[in-house]
């Protein structure tokens, strides 16, 4: 040990894996720097001119011609073959299957507004299905949070969202799981459909809601389709790649016994594919129950609206309680799914405690005691609606409703000076910079990036979408909505890294955090804005740090795994060089994370743009506050219209060159040499982490 300690006296103490000589500038160095400095200049001499800024109240010969776009839809819907044969058959259909689960389980059309299963056949009904495709936990959990519903007085809110998830769920399995088998199977089929994918998944929930409202009307139709289009990516997904994933081995055994395409299909690969599956009908579960309460904007029923009608008068309790709700209802349903994914996994037989056969007896009794309730809740008025004794959301919502006063009250000094500090030396330079530069030097600076990172077909792209902006006449609303989303990404990447560092060096760390963050990533994007409003009233600022805490979990995830995918033997050579634990995160984990750094920062923006135009329920402004706009008046329709239009290519914008920078080669680091690696060795034998080399002698003896 003495002579390790000495050795390491005498090794210099930058590390000689991460020392290079010094290098000159890259050319993308140099275009980027170059921008910059064109941009600065052009804000300097040129401020305030060419802006394109365009009031709330006025509208453009497009705006105007997509209000009568609106006008003519309307005059046409009952006589045009495409909405006769297509358009109104669909939304008749989906309207079907929706009024019949909520006839069932919220409200029949016919005498008091009763469900032909009462709250109580509800509750029992709904615990058995957790029990039979779960376990007993999330059956208690199940029964425990749709009473709770009650006691908050929203379980008829309740029941209608989740009767909306469970129509969007079935409708996107339906459609869902035959294209992912397509797309495992055929990979033809995978390289049509993967740039579809990308691009939907790249859209904020927003976009999807003005278009369908116009082709579909709005109510329960309308956003159970939204909710399809939203949710269905993540279950086409998973299923190819369930399928993909099967060994070639195991395929080649299966063909070699004379199996035709689907018998392998059925008695193979989607068996061995069925846990991967069932994840992604959580995940696309999940996506569905997001999307169905932001489709309150389009009179879909349920909680959203609740929060949409609280958000819209500042009535912080009631927001927070109708959101404790939305959390709940994300946390069952994810909790539900969850298990169901364990059960689904072959390996899990050999690790359950209860018998198959105990299990069967189990399942029989709650069986009849479920249908018991069901018939409890179909002849007595008690057990069909909730009794409104036990109703305590009242008094929830004035003690939220009065801890807000007293936050606002005492902690104003705080929250306020904040705010103030953050939005006056932070966004609003940031903002003018954006909005007060003329459009053709932020044009030419964002291409000059864009060619950086990607090339021509990159450069091209993205002055393509910044010209449909300015087509769409919303240049500099789309301006302040980049300098939000911006900002936020900014304060996103600084917590991934930070965070992500930590989880990827230490693994207690991310046994610590993955669970806080996989339950921040259940929650609806509504529910974020709730808490903030009630602590920073209704601001962009708002908007902005419920962006941030909404992105913040995948971009800290993101980081933790490349952080820890780096290999050990790499961050040993510089550790046994002298690197400090500063030097080792900064010379060698971050630079050779850099393009996971760059994927953390794409999925950042993406979520970060999402919540920022949410946000503009709670005074955000920019292109949220246009589609917000436009739902509300209809004279604002068609300006509505194109600022969702405007979201879609910015996030293609912000997509494309976050993606090229993610692409980018990373530049190697010298693996260690030889004695680099000895000396590796020695730290690990006094640590103990490392057995003695034996020899062959010692190697017969044992």
């Amino acid at each position: 040990m003495s002579t390790l300690v000495r050795d390491r006296t005498t090794v210099q103490p930058t590390p000689a894996a991460v020392r290079e000589p010094r290098r000159r500038p890259s050319r993308r160095t140099l275009l980027l720097a170059g921008a910059a400095v064109v941009w600065i200049l052009g804000f300097l001499f040129l401020r305030g001119t060419s802006t394109l800024a365009l009031p709330a109240s006025e509208l453009t010969d497009l705006h105007r011609s997509l209000n009568q776009f609106n006008a003519w839809v309307a005059a046409n819907r009952a006589d045009n073959p495409v909405f006769l044969y297509v358009f109104t058959p669909l939304r008749a259909a989906v309207d079907a299957v929706a009024n019949l689960f909520i006839t069932t389980f919220a409200a029949s059309s016919t005498g008091l507004r009763l469900p032909e299963i009462g709250w109580l056949g509800t509750v029992g009904l709904l615990g058995w299905i957790a029990f039979a495709i779960g376990n007993a936990r999330v059956a208690l959990l199940t029964v425990a949070v749709f009473t709770f519903f009650g006691l908050q007085g929203l379980f008829l809110e309740a029941t209608y969202t989740f009767a909306l998830v469970l129509t969007a769920v079935l409708l996107t399995l339906l459609v869902g799981i035959p294209l992912g088998v397509l797309a495992g199977v055929y990979g033809r089929v995978a390289k049509v459909i993967t740039p579809v994918l990308d691009f939907m998944q790249t859209l904020p929930t927003f976009v999807y809601l003005a278009p369908l409202a116009l082709v579909f009307l709005i109510g329960p139709a309308s956003a159970v389709i939204a909710t399809v289009i939203y949710a269905a990516p993540p279950v086409i997904r998973l299923t190819a790649h369930g399928i993909r994933a099967i060994p070639e081995n195991t395929r080649e055994a299966s063909d070699s016994l004379g199996t035709t395409g689907l018998q392998r299909l059925v008695t193979l690969q989607l068996p061995m594919a069925r846990r991967t599956i069932v994840m992604g009908i959580n995940q696309s579960t999940m996506a569905a129950l997001s999307m169905v309460t932001i489709a309150a904007l389009i009179a879909a029923p349920g909680l959203g609206q609740v929060v949409v009608r609280a958000l819209q008068s500042l009535d912080v309790g009631t927001a927070v309680n109708a959101g404790l709700s939305i959390v709940l209802l994300a946390i069952v349903l994810d909790r539900v799914t969850t298990a169901a994914s364990r059960r689904a996994d072959p390996g899990a037989a050999r690790n359950r405690r209860v018998s198959r056969r105990t299990r069967h007896i189990l399942l029989g009794i709650t069986l009849v005691l479920a249908l018991a309730m069901v018939q409890f809740s179909r002849t007595m008025l008690w057990a069909a609606a909730f009794p409104k004794d036990l109703n305590i959301g009242p008094v929830i919502v004035q003690a939220v409703a009065a801890a807000s006063q007293w936050m606002q009250t005492n902690m104003s000094l705080f929250t306020v000076s904040f705010r103030e500090a953050v939005t006056i030396g932070i966004l609003n330079p940031f903002q003018s910079l954006l909005t007060d530069t003329p459009f053709y030097i932020l044009m030419t600076v964002i291409a000059i990036a864009a060619y950086a990172l990607g090339g021509w077909k990159l450069a091209a792209l993205t002055t393509a979408c910044l010209g449909v902006i300015i087509y769409l006449g919303l240049w500099s609303d789309s301006m302040v909505t980049l300098a939000g989303t911006l900002v936020a990404t900014i304060v996103v990447m600084v917590l991934g890294v930070v965070f992500g560092v930590a989880m990827g060096r230490s693994e207690r760390v991310d046994r610590i955090m993955r669970p806080m963050l996989d339950a921040g990533q259940t929650m609806p994007a509504f529910v974020y804005l709730v808490p903030f409003l009630g602590l920073f009233g209704a601001t962009r600022f708002t908007a902005i740090i419920a962006g941030i805490i909404y992105a913040a979990p995948v971009a800290i995830k993101i980081t933790a795994d490349g952080i820890a995918a780096i290999s050990p033997t790499v961050v040993e050579a510089a550790v046994a060089s002298g690197s400090t634990p500063w030097q080792v995160i900064t010379k060698v984990q971050l630079p050779m994370a850099r393009q996971t750094l760059a994927l953390a920062a794409n999925q950042g923006l993406i979520y970060v743009l999402a919540m920022v135009v949410v946000g503009a329920l709670v005074g955000a402004g920019g292109l949220g506050y246009d589609v917000v706009a436009g739902f509300v008046q209809s004279a604002l329709f068609g300006k509505g219209l194109a600022a969702g239009l405007a979201i879609v290519f910015l996030g293609i914008l912000l997509d494309r060159m976050t993606q090229a920078a993610a692409a980018t080669p990373v530049r190697k680091i010298p693996q260690p040499s030889p004695q680099q690696r000895n000396r590796i060795t020695a730290l690990r034998l006094a640590q103990g982490m490392e057995d003695p080399p034996h020899s062959p002698q010692q190697g017969d003896l044992r």
